[in-house]
């Protein structure tokens, strides 16, 4: 997986069940159907890194076995609200792989849960694509922010900062939302001028993705 110090092992098979108190009975459907085996890998803190962060304390690395290649957001989310402390998921099927992290932070008024602010996630790839490194340096900040730029694949950013990644990924979503409603409008609009207005308007849109993407993106 990564090659990380022996320190950071934890290497601990977590039971499933161990969610169903804050799971739904279609959670629970989930859990049992799609995932395999979910293992705490790795943690990286002062104590097994030697490295202190002023808003990330520990990283958790944890491995998710499938038995299908399924998207499994609801129950990363179940997770990440569960547990207060950054993970870095390695989900497997088979040969193939994808990650995911979150940036979160503590509830309000419930201190055992953390509210989930925004995903980074990688498509599903295989071994052979380089996905990232971890760079273990300078503090946990600085891990949990490089984690988060090489998932997401956007590193132009001169300052690091995670708060202005996930405003970029917001608009290149919004985008996409509204290139994808544009498109299923004029496939299904009849009369010949409207469809014009709209592949004007998906014209601008699709170029404003194209400057934003090569704005940004590498």
């Amino acid at each position: 997986m990564f090659d990380l110090p022996a320190s950071t092992i934890v290497n601990k098979n977590i039971p499933k069940k161990t969610f169903d108190e804050y799971a739904t009975p279609k959670q629970k459907r989930l859990f049992t159907n799609v995932v395999s085996k979910i293992k705490w890998a790795y943690k990286l803190s002062q104590q097994t890194i030697n490295l202190n962060g002023i808003e990330v304390k520990e990283i958790q690395i944890f491995e998710i076995e499938l038995k299908e290649k399924s998207n499994i957001n609801e129950l990363l989310l179940l997770i990440n609200r569960v547990i207060p402390y950054p993970i870095l998921f390695e989900i497997k099927h088979e040969e193939f792989l994808m990650y995911s992290i979150s940036q979160k932070h503590s509830h309000p008024t419930n201190e055992n849960q953390a509210v989930v602010d925004w995903t980074f996630s990688t498509d599903w790839k295989t071994p052979k694509e380089p996905i990232f490194t971890l760079q273990l340096a300078h503090n946990l900040d600085f891990v949990f922010s490089e984690i988060c730029f090489q998932i997401s694949g956007i590193q132009s950013f001169k300052n690091r900062d995670v708060t202005k990644l996930i405003a970029v990924e917001q608009k290149m979503k919004l985008l996409n939302i509204n290139i994808d409603k544009l498109s299923i409008s004029i496939k299904n609009c009849k009369q010949f001028n409207r469809k014009v207005a709209l592949f004007r308007q998906l014209r601008i849109l699709s170029n404003e993705m194209e400057e934003f993407k090569s704005e940004f993106t590498v």
